[in-house]
Parts: structure tokens; sequence; C-alpha cells
């Protein structure tokens, strides 16, 4: 009986604690935001070392609006999921797109950003004077059947060419739904490494996010390149960019959605696009 007691005790106790645990979980006056801190504007670091970009004025932004002491960290975008998933922070805002793969394994706000995703290329190489340069065109709904036909006839132009992309990006499971028949593939860690290849003509094309490239091109660093080719969005390359989060995280969950509309609807997401793009990226509601 004595046994028997002295286990029950135990239990209780152990109850009480995961039970205060779970209760301290649910104070979300302090947030862990985890960002790659290598994909320029959206997040990357100064000469100092200093987080900046677009997403690191955002997440301060809604850590305001959310009256919540935050921490931004960074964290290699390959394996930024799992570790959300772990618990080593509470939040990723680090340029991800929303795509339907990726809702299997995390939950997502309703999206701060949205751009399509395109080529860059060599001013000497041939790829350049890819047709429909700039139109462009939706993966989704009805949009979809006119994407197919340009992407197919894309497909002849590209083949036997090498195409750079980021790993574990909706650009990179793009480029291997439509293309790994058709060009050889190659995945890089982060943007900064794609580039340097591209540079080098190691690679024919990049294809990655507009938000990005564009800075890119312009920068005089990568004056012999240039953006090549239509752009395409949805689908594969996902729905906008968005906070993700864990799943069972839904008190969260709502404050940073409460936030994210309330900075899209006060134009302060279009103020900031502008000073980091150049260009607006507010999705259209």
């Amino acid at each position: 009986m004595k046994l028997l007691t002295t286990f029950a005790a135990t239990l209780v106790a152990s109850l009480c604690v995961v039970s205060s645990a779970s209760a301290q979980s649910k104070d979300w006056s302090s947030i862990k935001i985890a960002t790659e801190g290598a994909y320029k504007p959206w997040n990357f670091t100064d000469p100092s070392g200093k987080l900046i970009g677009f997403e690191i004025d955002l997440a301060e932004n809604l850590c305001k609006r959310m009256k919540a002491k935050c921490e931004i960290v960074a964290q290699a975008f390959d394996g930024v999921i799992p570790a959300l998933n772990a618990g080593k922070f509470d939040a990723i805002m680090s340029g991800m797109n929303i795509t339907d793969k990726r809702k299997e394994a995390i939950a997502f706000t309703q999206p701060y950003g949205r751009t399509p995703s395109t080529f860059a290329v060599l001013k000497s190489n041939p790829l350049a004077k890819l047709p429909e340069a700039g139109k462009v065109y939706s993966l989704s709904a009805d949009g979809a059947p006119a994407a197919e036909k340009s992407l197919n006839e894309l497909k002849l132009l590209l083949k036997g060419k090498i195409v750079a992309v980021q790993t574990s990006t909706a650009q990179a499971s793009f480029m291997e739904k439509y293309f790994k028949d058709v060009v050889e593939i190659r995945q890089y860690k982060t943007t900064e490494q794609h580039d340097l290849d591209l540079a080098a003509g190691r690679v024919d094309a990049v294809f990655a996010s507009m938000s990005y490239l564009k800075g890119m091109v312009e920068s005089p660093d990568n004056k012999d390149t240039m953006l090549s080719g239509p752009r395409y969005g949805g689908g594969a390359l996902g729905f906008g960019v968005a906070v993700g989060l864990r799943k069972n995280d839904s008190e969260l969950q709502s404050k940073f959605d409460a936030a994210v509309g309330a900075a899209v609807t006060d134009g302060t997401v279009k103020t900031m696009s502008m000073k980091w793009f150049g260009f607006d990226i507010t999705p259209v509601r």
C-alpha cells in the first residue's frame, strides 16, 4: 500500500509538472523566431553580423503588435522545419512559401508576401533570349492550363542545361516536378553559393523568387547577369510567404495571424517591402 501511495504521489507530482509546463507554453510573452540570415533582402546579416532585412523588420513589428519580447535566431533553411517541431524555436520567418507538402508538417499564418519565380542567367548565355520575358503564369486553378503549355515549350529550350536552385525550397520542388527529365538540377545550401556558380558559368541558370533575383541582378557584383523567361507562381511554388508554426500552437498562430493581417491592412508590409525590395510584395486579398 505504501508503495502504491508513493507511486500515486509521484504520478500526481509528475502530472503537475507537465500541467505547469503546458500552462507556461501558452504564455507567449516571449517568442523565439528563426530565420536563415542568408536570403537577401528577406533576411541576411550586415558586416557586423547583425541580422537585418525585410523579415527582421517585420518580425519586430509583429512582436510589438503581439506585445511580446522576441528573439530572432539564425537557422539553416534546410533544417528549419525539423528544428521548429523539435522545439528549438517557436516560429519561422525565412522567406518560406506556403505549400501543400509543408502544410503536412507545420501550420502557417496568412501570407505577408507573394512574388513569382523566374530565371537568372548570364547575359552571354543563349538562355538570355528565352521567350515571354516577364510574363506571369499561375499554376493554380484557372491559370494552370496556360502555365502548363508555357512549361512544355520551355522544356525544349532548357533541355540539357544545368539549372541551380536552393535546396529545400519551393523552387527546388518546382524544378523537380516539371524539369527533372530534361535538365540537370543542382541544389545549393544557400543562394550565395548558386550565384557564385552562375557567375563562374558552372550552371546555365538559377531559378528563384523574383523578390530575391531582382536585387541580385541589380547588384554591381552581378552586372553580367539578367532575368530571363516567364515568371511562375502558385501550385508547387506555393501560395505566398508566411510565418511557419507548430500545428499544436493554435493560440500563437491566432496571435501572429492577427498581427500579420493588421500589418498588411495598414500598409506596413507595403512600406517595408518598398524599402527592401523596391516594389510591393503585399499579397492580393
